[in-house]
């Protein structure tokens, strides 16, 4: 949908009003938010519920979301919703749990300023590439630091909560710290793309294989000096896994301004061939935190968007909120694309006024 600005120029001689639309892309959140909460019968999850990875199957959406618990590890909790705005099923017990007796849990300085947890996985990113019969999944592990890490399982599997998860690769670098990467749901020139990383460029790997063997691991570099004059001044990372469109991949993505306390949320159009090349972003923010749910938990003032979906021509985002709870903001798919576009150079439209006699 689009909000319209108007701002009258009155041109005496010709007694023309000009009115330029000043449109710009709008999410509306769900009245129904939060749509997952913490379950307080759960001692994995009775804390934070909160950034989940998405997917489209069959058209139901499927939840793979961040839960930390009263022992403080962040594991992958398991939801499915009909419409995409009311949860229909959600598992009483872990999908995935990262932590294994070969790899004990330790607690972890990173994890515990990434949204609280002691160690464990965190922030899974969910993407089907070419409807390959596999789900892909990056997300951070809390190993030696903050690490990327990628697993993947079957469709059947997964609609059927068996939980044949691959053993996870590390695919960033040992001694750094890296978060939010994400895979492109199609191969671009026959190879697998990862984003990696938004500042101060966009980066992406291409690789033949997602297997990473011998210790193959990606290089990313974020960094850069602050952007001017614009409300995302401090960029943090890529949200969701992006989604294909006519007008070029459409990415979202994590800022802040002088207000670091506020997390908020941009969109951009990349390239379909060459998605390190910005065709347009918006001017302002798409998302940002508003409603009580997202400025009261362990981190008010977070909006962290991490999936995406198109069902039935509407988009749904899908965010965690203040690091605790998860909502959904929507919008006509094609609105919101012509408002992403116009929205860089508005456009004139002229009323002439009738003489006074």
């Amino acid at each position: 949908m689009f909000r319209k600005g108007i701002l009258a120029i009155m041109d005496g001689a010709k007694n023309t009003v000009f009115f330029p639309v000043l449109v710009k892309p709008i999410l509306v959140k769900s009245d129904e938010n939060p749509i997952i909460v913490p379950n307080l019968d759960n001692n994995w999850e009775n804390w934070q519920t909160f950034n989940p990875g998405v997917i489209l199957l069959n058209e139901k959406v499927y939840f793979l979301y961040r839960a930390i618990g009263e022992d403080g590890m962040s594991r992958f909790g398991y939801a499915v919703s009909d419409d995409g705005f009311h949860i229909d099923e959600r598992l009483s017990e872990p999908a995935y749990e990262h932590q294994t007796a070969d790899n004990p849990p330790v607690f972890n300085i990173f994890s515990f300023f990434s949204g609280g947890s002691f160690g464990g996985a965190e922030d899974p990113r969910l993407v089907q590439i070419d409807n390959e019969d596999r789900l892909y999944v990056t997300f951070t592990a809390c190993d030696e630091g903050l690490r990327v890490a990628l697993t993947s399982i079957s469709v059947k599997n997964f609609i059927n909560k068996k939980w044949k998860w691959a053993k996870p690769i590390l695919i960033s670098p040992p001694g750094e710290v890296h978060k939010n990467w994400l895979i492109f749901p199609e191969k671009i020139n026959g190879k697998y793309a990862l984003l990696h990383s938004i500042k101060p460029r966009i980066q992406v790997e291409y690789v033949d294989s997602l297997e990473f063997e011998n210790d193959k691991y990606i290089n990313s570099f974020y960094g850069g000096e602050p952007q001017k004059n614009c409300w995302d001044k401090w960029i943090r990372g890529a949200g969701a896994p992006p989604i294909k469109t006519p007008s070029g991949w459409l990415l979202f993505y994590h800022a802040m301004d002088d207000d670091w306390s506020k997390y908020k949320v941009g969109a951009m159009l990349l390239d379909l061939e060459d998605p390190t090349k910005i065709l347009y972003r918006a001017k302002e923010p798409i998302l940002q935190p508003s409603e009580i749910y997202e400025n009261n938990g362990y981190k008010g003032g977070v909006v962290y968007v991490s999936g995406a979906v198109v069902k039935d021509g509407n988009l749904l985002v899908y965010y965690g909120a203040a690091d605790s709870f998860i909502g959904v903001a929507h919008a006509r798919l094609d609105e919101f694309l012509t408002a992403l576009i116009r929205g860089n150079k508005p456009k004139l439209f002229a009323l002439r006024l009738k003489k006074r006699k």
